[in-house]
């Protein structure tokens, strides 16, 4: 079946907005072999991450360990994977003879942010994802409400770029549910946040964010790169900033 087909199927398959049953339906589709969510650990992570132990405790999480992340937020993998019983968490780090090549002395993010990213995240994430050839699915924890290209995000969407089927859980939901939940499930928050990191990636690039600010001001401040994964424009993978209208 076409990916946009299957797609519309399995929302044609939701009879509410729930989390879980989004959850459900692509867990019971037999048209999906192998799902896996990429999770960051970062502000937000932990209701996605209790949504899937709650539903399917050995999912593969998947979490790029850039070799630059906060001690808080390794620490923060560690206590969200105890305490919720994630039992398949793979850390994925790039590999040293890339790093001994591309960026020999760590800076690279000083000079070159796009190609840190490129080298630090998107390739080992690719190399991953290559050796998972069954899989079919992504979880991802994108909303309607964060705007752009996702104000009218479905739950299901097909990425024909990436040859697989995008499960968006959170679609419809709103910072108050996020909030709720996290409240409601006892769920630890990231530490940083309460230092004012409303937005959490690799500690060079991310700085506290002001009141009043945007929480993705604090990444990469100064410069006009918003994102660090890769996009999808016409159909080709370009890695580092574009703009909302461009992404794909």
């Amino acid at each position: 079946m076409p990916l946009k087909e299957l797609a519309n199927a399995l929302n044609a398959r939701l009879t509410s907005r729930s989390a879980q049953q989004a959850l459900r339906v692509a867990l019971d589709a037999p048209e999906l072999k192998d799902i896996a969510l990429v999770s960051s650990f970062g502000a937000e992570a932990a209701v996605l991450l209790h949504l899937v132990a709650v539903t399917k405790a050995d999912l593969p999480v998947i979490f790029l360990d850039t070799g630059k992340h906060f001690s808080e937020t390794l620490v923060y993998v560690q206590e969200l994977t105890e305490r919720l019983k994630l039992t398949n968490v793979r850390l994925v780090s790039p590999e040293q003879a890339a790093l001994d090549a591309g960026d020999p002395y760590g800076a690279l993010h000083m000079s070159d942010t796009d190609a840190c990213c490129a080298l630090r995240k998107n390739i080992p994430l690719e190399q991953t994802l290559a050796a998972m050839p069954d899989l079919d699915a992504m979880i991802t924890g994108r909303k309607r409400y964060q705007g752009g290209p996702r104000a009218n995000l479905e739950v299901f969407e097909a990425d024909e770029a990436l040859g697989k089927i995008k499960i968006n859980p959170l679609a419809h939901w709103k910072p108050h549910d996020l909030r709720e939940y996290m409240e409601e499930n006892r769920l630890p928050k990231h530490p940083l946040l309460a230092k004012g990191y409303l937005s959490i990636g690799c500690a060079p690039c991310t700085s506290p964010v002001a009141e009043g600010e945007d929480a993705r001001s604090g990444r990469w401040r100064g410069s006009d790169k918003v994102e660090c994964g890769i996009h999808f424009i016409n159909g080709q993978a370009v890695r580092g900033p574009v703009t909302q209208k461009e992404e794909v």
